[in-house]
């Protein structure tokens, strides 16, 4: 006799999210806590106040000098502001498919 055994996996697939970081950052803290409450508690961090390099690519990917600055999925948001304006609009709740 054969046993099967199936695994049922109730976690949905979890969007990728990155985010430039620094050591001490309030608005960073503040978008860890908004996705938090997305139900997304793990995000790639790179702190940009450790290593030159990362805050030399950010800028180049970004244009930006300031943390946060998030991605979805590769897609740059933007800074805190910008995750906030698009949670409010409706529109993260689309990107992370929480619909």
């Amino acid at each position: 006799m054969v046993k099967i055994t199936t695994t049922c996996y109730t976690k949905k697939y979890m969007k990728h999210i990155l985010m430039y970081t620094s050591s001490y950052c309030p608005y960073c803290e503040n978008a860890e806590r908004l996705l938090s409450e997305k139900g997304y508690d793990e995000i790639e961090k790179i702190l940009v106040d450790e290593n030159p390099k990362d805050l030399e690519k950010m800028i180049q990917i970004t244009g930006k000098r300031t943390v946060p600055q998030i991605f979805i999925e590769k897609k740059h948001i933007g800074g805190f502001n910008e995750l906030r304006a698009i949670d409010l609009s409706g529109e993260l709740d689309r990107m992370l498919e929480l619909n």
